[in-house]
């Protein structure tokens, strides 16, 4: 291990009395790529972005230690040089008159909104022009969609892990086998573990999975981007496994990403009991691209959700692919208090016991808490119409509404119990055993 220089030392000493100063932490992560310790400089980025989530600066000095192209936006264009002009050519150039400048100061952005809405657009605009002729479509009307932006990709946000109400042991998890490791390429360069990942998230509908995802992202400091069958799916032959190939080319160009395939039981279902060869070919397709031959996934963290793991095809959860599987299960009771609060918190409300609220809300989803608060807002809206006189939502709406409310995870708990009893190869769900023998499910 090289030693560091003076100056590399003292920066660290800085940056440790002054953790949030994100100029200071970059202008270190500088130093340390310009003395070859690109691991150490992409955690000091990755620090930087957590802090200030979108920070071009941050992002793009991420990716050149991470060895990635910038975006083709940062790249400088070159200027066409003019031609020389010949000798005497002003006085033989005939005379062009000018075109007429537009008006100063008129508001062009003011008289497109008022004619926005009398005038339709009736073409979808491609984005901003281009001298690049535009390529032709093809015969089945699809063109060439690596030329398309149909796939959108959201900035870093600012929404983390402790967004999250309650889960502890659902953060631990995530904390030990996905993030910890990101967040410390040093380690991962003694343990050989590289910067790519991949995470499957099962459970009953409901509980919050997507949430996870974004809050996963933003611990992260990456992107974000979620795609689900409709995304990929095409009625062309080859085209699914053409858009499957421009999602993960996406995903690559916006490392570092978390890329979340929702209801991947939909993607990467077993093939086994395909009928049509042109879906096969696309779980095929996805298979590959997890793969990421010769390094291609580097910074692509690949989070998926499925409420039937059953059902997903046995090589993607092989190791390389999504190997790591975690349980998202209903709220628990703190997780249930900060759901409440959240929902009831714009609206007018009076003497409202949450602890009570949550007690009897066991086993409801966050999904289903949501509809309590709805319920219980419809009931205090009905009764205000009926009397004339408006009124507070008060703890009576709100149990009232409760105790309508069954469970929306009952039915997939059914289905799981059967799954986890009689076909646990492997172990995959005891982790689900021992939960519905904690709640006596079994």
């Amino acid at each position: 291990m090289s030693t560091e220089s003076p100056l590399i030392q003292s920066m660290r000493t800085a940056v440790a009395a002054a953790p949030t100063d994100v100029p200071l932490r970059l202008h270190l992560a500088e130093l340390l790529l310009g003395e070859g310790l690109s691991e150490d400089a992409v955690a000091e980025a990755a620090v930087a972005l957590q802090h200030a989530p979108g920070d071009a600066g941050a992002r793009a000095l991420m990716m050149r230690a991470m060895g990635l192209p910038a975006p083709a936006a940062e790249k400088p264009q070159s200027v066409p040089t003019p031609a020389p002009e010949k000798p005497g050519a002003q006085e033989t150039a005939p005379e062009v008159p000018d075109a007429p400048a537009p008006p100063t100061g008129f508001d062009w952005a003011a008289a497109e909104d008022e004619v926005a809405d009398a005038v339709p657009p009736r073409f979808v605009t491609p984005g901003p022009t281009s001298t690049v002729p535009e390529a032709p479509l093809a015969a089945d009307g699809g063109g060439d969609p690596g030329d398309a932006t149909a796939w959108e990709v959201d900035t870093p946000g600012t929404v983390t892990l402790a967004d999250v109400g309650g889960m502890e042991e659902i953060k631990e998890r995530l904390e030990a086998a996905f993030l910890a490791p990101m967040r410390n390429p040093e380690l991962g360069r003694l343990y050989g573990k590289s910067l790519r990942g991949g995470l499957l998230m099962y459970g009953p509908p409901g509980c919050g999975k997507t949430f996870i995802a974004r809050a996963v992202a933003g611990e992260l400091g990456a992107s974000f981007m979620s795609v689900s069958i409709n995304d990929v799916l095409d009625m062309w032959m080859g085209n699914s496994e053409r858009n499957m190939h421009e999602v993960f080319e996406t995903a690559r160009r916006q490392a570092p990403c978390v890329l979340f395939l929702d209801e991947v039981d939909a993607l990467g279902a077993k093939r086994s009991r395909m009928q049509h060869g042109g879906m096969r070919n696309t779980v095929n397709q996805l298979l590959t691209e997890l793969d990421g031959v010769g390094g291609a996934n580097e910074g692509v963290f690949v989070l998926a959700a499925t409420n039937v793991p059953w059902d997903v095809d046995i090589a993607l959860r092989r190791p390389g692919r999504l190997d790591r599987t975690l349980l998202v299960l209903p709220p628990d009771a703190p997780a249930r208090e900060a759901i409440l609060r959240y929902h009831l918190r714009d609206r007018p409300i009076e003497s409202v016991d949450l602890g009570k609220l949550v007690k009897v809300t066991e086993d409801l989803s966050g999904a289903d808490l949501a509809h309590v608060c709805e319920s219980a807002s419809e009931r205090a809206l009905l009764d205000s119409t009926r009397t004339g006189v408006v009124r507070m939502i008060n703890m009576k709406d709100l149990l009232g509404a409760a105790k309508e409310v069954r469970p929306s995870t009952d039915p997939w708990f059914a289905s799981a119990r059967n799954v986890a009893m009689f076909a646990n190869e492997g172990g995959m769900y005891d982790e689900l055993l021992a939960y519905l023998k904690r709640k006596r499910k079994l």
